[in-house]
């Protein structure tokens, strides 16, 4: 493998892992808002909106950039943003203007993670060398997952604000945006195609693009529940001497990376439908399981099924993206980016709603539970049928 290469996947790795250690610690930093502020559930649940949303937009009006404009461009304007608005967000205290920084830095994230996911189609030169890629990828981006929650309680600690996370975050990715100023990225190959919203929209129209997207949307249902609300269900029900909080967080994200860097192993002996299908069903058992065996199960069972959340993204979004010729990776990535924060958003958002409607996160898990039905129902029906 060329030493240029080695480089570009040793940068979007990082991107992935520094990406990570801000977007899935929400869970842990989500009480400490609340204290802070005096918000209910769905108000602290803000800081996941805000930032979700904004690479949400990110993915639909600016899918195309990392085709119009090259991988190398997009990567470096996002890595900026993000460093910035990450620092800023370190020495802000007030919560209007974190909620604005927030989604600044989701837009950021936006922008760099599509060129990164570009780029890996890029460096792929077959459907099963993408698949494999992904889910070495995503398995970094567990890495930083599982980094995110002990390095919050350090901080706490220290005596340090938890926003002290987003500066050690800006100061990993002014390192990454050296790294990119001084790598060399495969040349442009600009496209004749509308770039942004109408590049992003016309794979949409894709029948297959459009069944990869719901599965992508119900996945993401299932996994914020866990990261986002699991700790504060784990504290309702009492379950402080069991697995709680940061460290059930922690868990439920080892596993999750464990199971991606297995994943292209398993992959290759089972096959990508038939894994997704087994995997669906574990996780619908777990969530199940959970719901109906109380703190003690949902304990363990809740961060167990991150083994067997592990290779469903990454694959779906491999297979969603490497079915369109490279020059339109960039506005697919762009596509799957937006379905999964727009699930990112309405999800958690949906289930902090019933939670607080309802009487607590347990009602909550309820309706992550009908999502997990839904999916692992449709991932059964693909790999009895083959649709896709």
């Amino acid at each position: 493998m060329p030493a240029a290469d080695r480089a570009l996947r040793g940068l979007a790795w990082l991107m992935f892992l520094v990406t990570a250690m801000t977007t899935n610690v929400v869970g842990v930093l989500i009480p400490e808002v609340a204290r802070a502020y005096g918000l209910n559930l769905t108000e602290a649940g803000g800081l996941q909106y805000a930032t979700m949303a904004g690479i949400a937009l990110a993915g639909l009006f600016l899918g195309g950039m990392a085709d119009r404009r090259g991988r190398r461009a997009t990567v470096i304007l996002g890595l900026a943003l993000f460093a910035l608005a990450s620092i800023l967000i370190a020495f802000n205290r007030a919560l209007s203007p974190l909620l604005v920084l927030l989604f600044a830095s989701g837009l950021a994230i936006g922008v760099f993670k599509t060129g990164a996911i570009a780029l890996i189609g890029d460096l792929a030169h077959t459907p099963a060398e993408h698949t494999r890629e992904m889910n070495i990828v995503e398995g970094f981006f567990a890495l930083g997952a599982v980094a995110g929650p002990p390095i919050v309680a350090r901080l706490l600690a220290a005596g340090l604000p938890w926003t002290a996370l987003y500066g050690l975050a800006g100061a990993l990715t002014l390192g990454l945006l050296l790294l990119a100023l001084v790598v060399r990225f495969p040349p442009a190959r600009p496209t004749a195609e509308q770039a942004g919203m109408i590049a992003t929209l016309a794979i949409a129209r894709d029948r297959r693009a459009v069944g990869y997207g719901a599965c992508i949307f119900l996945y993401v249902g299932v996994e914020t529940a866990v990261y986002v609300w699991m700790p504060a269900l784990l504290a309702s029900e009492g379950a402080k001497a069991l697995l709680p909080g940061a460290w059930a967080l922690s868990t439920f994200f080892v596993l999750r990376a464990a199971g991606r860097f297995v994943g292209a192993w398993t992959l290759e002996r089972l096959g990508w439908a038939r894994t997704l299908a087994a995997c669906g069903v574990a996780v619908l058992a777990c969530f199940a399981s959970a719901l109906a065996g109380g703190r003690e199960a949902a304990a363990m069972l809740l961060p167990l099924s991150g083994l067997f959340m592990s290779v469903l993204y990454p694959t779906l979004n491999s297979r969603a993206i490497s079915g369109f010729p490279a020059e339109r990776h960039g506005a697919a990535a762009g596509f799957i980016l937006f379905v999964t924060c727009l699930s990112a958003v309405l999800s958690p958002l949906a289930i902090g709603a019933v939670s607080d409607a309802f009487g607590g996160p347990r009602a909550g898990f309820g309706l992550a539970t009908g999502m997990a039905l839904a999916l692992a129902g449709a991932l059964v029906c693909n790999a009895a049928k083959d649709r896709a």
